[in-house]
């Protein structure tokens, strides 16, 4: 495959970059119209208990209230007559918008809980109509309308979920913009650097954002036949400008190095294919059976970063294999024009000796320094041990959005969170008598103000009489009941509330739904519970079989696995003592809370996916010395000579895309970035600069072992050896005479 690959390259270079222009120019086209498909939310498991409520109450009730106008008085009070008025006058424009339903206010049901307990502040709820694409444009409209002064004297505030959702969807906009300002310039100056060449340092950029318009073109075809996440633009950026680098950074470099070692243009490009092209497809593999892990989840937050993350791999492992080696074919000597002064010396080493010495004093005490660098990361792992999950709130929004302001006075001046009371629906007829008997058990849970239902309203098991509000509670064929509480949403009190509440025994032959904020939140948590067993199942077995198609051994995709898993749990206990336990919260301007648990889901998966990356990187090199007859530790080191530069470049780039992301206003988005980049920094450098080789050193030769069934099938299935004779190249740690370097194709 790879032959034909490379000779296409050659024979068609011209042909290849037309077609690539071409593809290019429709995919941008596409990739234009992706942000009006994609949508907010996508948190929560459509089969869940919670989210059925929330279909049996959206087609017999009209919806849960998803809009909080918060309305306060410029006299000071909302009782006066003047404010009143004014405010019956609101809501009576309220309901004439076609978009509204289910509009409660303070003024037409005199409620306690609808006003502050100062007296300043009153709310309407309202249910805003349409799906989560068509959600979003009503949102708007509603708070273009009607946010900011009311007829001179009111002053009106949105919050809600569906007020939060726009907020949040505004501002991902903002922060992708303002990362990719950050982050382009760096990363141009940043090859500038490691390349030492204007043109060379300009060709991994054309292939990321070949990978980026692809992919923005790929959201856009998926946002018309499922939903897709609007942050899943985020990661399409940020991985497909890191892995475009590190592709091309593979390929240049190879194409360099053969060019300086006296090969023609049409071998170097031949080599690097069959070297270069052979590692960043099995890498592409790998990061790709991470990513794919995430469609086991049936939350679509999860499922689009699957969607996204997997093609945006795709496609810049095949825009590097078939687009790169067209443009170093025709730029051929050219690749390294625009040479820097600083450069003229640096680039005529084709090997790093620093990495090499750091691997040979490694494996001259194996233990004496890897387990220092073990200590450090099991001790940053260590916050692991208190982490707590919640699902994401107002709180993640910077503190000047109007939506989480809003809230935070709802929990502050109210005595209870109407908009955060546990919803309960039950899908048929129900007695009165036995409805009630329930409503009341329900009412004298602990931490319960009181319970709505259609027979009237309920405190401590007492009822009081019905108003007009209750009527709309009941139907023929449904009921719904409404539990207010007093304990903070989403806190550990109000999930246990939630399995409280589902523990009540309700009426002979009903099975009661219950929904509501702090329900989507436990039904979240055991949602993810549930399926990551599968998950990581699926990204353990598909990245051992990789491995061992790669390497021939059982042992190098344990090791691989193992360590992997090691500095992953250090990325995640620094981000817990970060973003759950607080610190650093005033510098980089967040809420501390619980760690987002879809969010780091998806950190985990993409940090697994670019540390295989590296392996990749590393162990093929690893390997080819190792077949050549090195031994052991000369094959490393000398691996780790060839390998250290790219992949600890590589790794700085890929770190300054995910970093550019730490500017993000969204604390979510902003631990995204800020762990996604330290497990790059940290599996590029603690791992494959010490424990690798350490791990190869006390190894030994059981490092490269299969049983001899699996070496059997590994001749059969996994990789032959075949390709053009490479041209040797200067360095200071040849091993074998470069006549005798292989190639491969699968």
């Amino acid at each position: 495959m790879f032959e034909r690959i490379a000779e296409l390259a050659i024979r068609r270079s011209r042909l290849v970059l037309i077609v690539a222009v071409v593809a290019l120019a429709l995919m941008s086209g596409l990739g234009a119209g992706a942000f009006d498909k994609l949508k907010g939310g996508g948190f929560d498991d459509p089969a869940s208990a919670s989210s059925r409520a929330a279909g049996v109450i959206d087609e017999k009730f009209g919806g849960e209230a998803n809009l909080v106008l918060l309305v306060s008085s410029s006299d000071g009070r909302i009782d006066t007559p003047a404010s009143g008025r004014i405010g019956r006058a609101l809501v009576g424009d309220l309901k004439k918008e076609k978009e509204l339903t289910n509009i409660v206010s303070y003024w037409e049901t005199n409620s306690p809980d609808l006003r502050s307990e100062d007296g300043r502040e009153a709310v309407v709820l309202a249910r805003v109509k349409g799906d989560a694409t068509q959600l979003q444009d009503n949102v708007k409209e509603i708070l273009d309308a009607y946010t900011g002064t009311y007829q001179g004297t009111l002053t009106v505030q949105a919050g809600g979920g569906a007020a939060v959702g726009a907020d949040l969807s505004g501002q991902v906009v903002d922060d992708l913009v303002l990362a990719e300002v950050i982050a382009v310039p760096l990363t141009l100056v940043l090859l500038l650097f490691v390349f030492g060449s204007v043109v060379a340092a300009l060709l991994p950029l054309v292939i990321a954002v070949i990978a980026i318009m692809g992919s923005f073109a790929l959201l856009f075809v998926l946002g018309n036949v499922t939903d897709v996440g609007d942050t899943a633009t985020n990661l399409t950026t940020a991985l497909g400008l890191g892995l475009g680098i590190d592709y091309a950074l593979l390929m240049v470099s190879r194409f360099r190095e053969q060019i300086a070692a006296g090969a023609s243009v049409d071998d170097a490009v031949r080599r690097t294919v069959h070297t270069a092209g052979r590692t960043v497809a099995f890498s592409a593999a790998t990061v790709a059976a991470a990513l794919a892990a995430l469609l086991v989840f049936p939350q679509y937050f999860l499922r689009s970063f699957g969607f996204a993350g997997v093609g945006v791999v795709v496609i810049a492992a095949l825009s590097t294999l078939f687009v790169m080696p067209a443009l170093l074919k025709v730029l051929g000597h050219r690749v390294n024009s625009g040479r820097l002064p600083w450069a003229k010396q640096a680039r005529s080493a084709t090997r790093e000796p620093m990495w090499g010495r750091l691997a040979r004093t490694v494996m001259r005490r194996p233990a004496l320094t890897a387990l220092p660098v073990l200590a450090v990361l099991l001790f940053a792992a260590s916050p692991l041990l208190g982490i707590t999950f919640g699902t994401p709130d107002e709180r993640v929004l910077p503190e000047d959005a109007a939506s989480r302001q809003v809230s935070q006075v709802l929990r502050e001046k109210f005595a209870s969170s109407e908009d955060s009371a546990l919803q309960i629906a039950i899908d048929r007829s129900v007695d009165k008598a036995p409805l009630a008997s329930y409503a009341g058990r329900l009412s004298e849970l602990a931490g319960v103000v009181r319970v709505e239902s259609s027979t009237g309203t309920y405190t401590s098991g007492e009822a009081a009489a019905a108003g007009p509000a209750n009527s709309a509670l009941g139907r023929p064929d449904a009921q719904r009941i409404s539990v207010v509480s007093g304990l903070t949403p989403k806190s550990d009190a109000a999930q246990d509330l939630v399995e409280r509440v589902r523990a009540v025994t309700p009426p002979p032959g009903v099975q009661p739904l219950v929904g509501g904020t702090d329900a989507v939140l436990v039904d979240a948590k055991d949602s993810i519970a549930d399926r990551l067993p599968l998950a990581a199942s699926l990204v353990v077995l598909t990245t051992f079989l990789l491995l061992f198609l790669f390497t021939g051994s059982v042992v190098q995709p344990l090791r691989a696995l193992l360590l992997n898993l090691i500095s992953l749990g250090a990325t995640l206990g620094v981000m817990t003592w970060i973003f759950q336990d607080g610190n650093l919260s005033s510098p980089l301007g967040f809420t501390a809370q619980p760690m987002e648990v879809s969010m780091t889901v998806l950190m985990f998966c993409i940090a697994f996916g670019l540390s295989m990356d590296y392996e990749v990187f590393v162990t093929s090199r690893i390997k080819e010395l190792h077949d050549h007859g090195a031994d052991n530790e000369t094959a490393v080191v000398n691996g780790l000579g060839h390998t250290g530069r790219i992949v600890s470049a590589a790794a700085f780039l890929l770190a300054v895309s995910f970093f550019a992301f730490g500017t993000a206003k969204i604390s979510f988005m902003q631990m995204f970035g800020l762990g996604s980049g330290l497990a790059v920094l940290l599996d590029a450098l603690a791992v494959r600069g010490v424990l690798v080789p350490a791990a190869m050193r006390l190894l030994g030769k059981t490092a490269w072992y299969a049983p001899g069934f699996l070496r059997r099938l590994h001749m059969r299935y996994g990789l032959s050896e075949s390709g053009p004779e490479p041209v040797s190249a200067p360095g200071p740690v040849a091993v074998a005479p470069a006549h005798m370097e292989k190639s491969t194709r699968v």
